[in-house]
């Protein structure tokens, strides 16, 4: 039987997966080269853009169809804290006119949190590879 916290932890892993992947797709349409250069000015390897990049990419993918969402919700939570601290803490919470504020990055964060921390969601594979006796 469904519950009605699975549904709703679905719709969450979902949303979170689909703006990860947009995220992910944006950096390597945008010209990844462009990003690089932004994590080099914020004191971070260049290569470190194509790794967020592919987190999300293909960490996005993987949330949508359910496989592995506490590895990449983990994943998740340590990019967004990282970008909450380096780049948009200083405009504050709504932001400052010339830069968005944290609060998306803080709500993606706390979704995350929340999928790494329940058992599991509707429709995911992650039911079907590793099913436990509570399911």
């Amino acid at each position: 039987m469904i519950r009605s916290n699975e549904i709703g932890a679905t719709i969450l892993r979902v949303f979170l997966g689909i703006t990860f992947f947009v995220h992910g797709l944006a950096k390597f349409q945008g010209g990844i080269a462009n990003t690089a250069g932004f994590f080099e000015s914020l004191g971070f390897p260049g290569f470190s853009a194509y790794v967020v990049a592919l987190i999300e990419l293909i960490g996005g993918i993987a949330l949508i169809l359910g496989i592995g969402t506490r590895i990449v919700s983990i994943l998740f939570v340590l990019i967004l804290a990282v970008a909450t601290v380096k780049v948009k803490l200083t405009a504050g919470f709504l932001g400052n006119g010339q830069m968005a504020g944290y609060e998306l990055d803080l709500a993606l964060l706390v979704i995350s949190l929340y999928l790494a921390a329940i058992n599991k969601s509707f429709l995911a594979l992650d039911n079907l590879l590793f099913r436990s006796k509570d399911a």
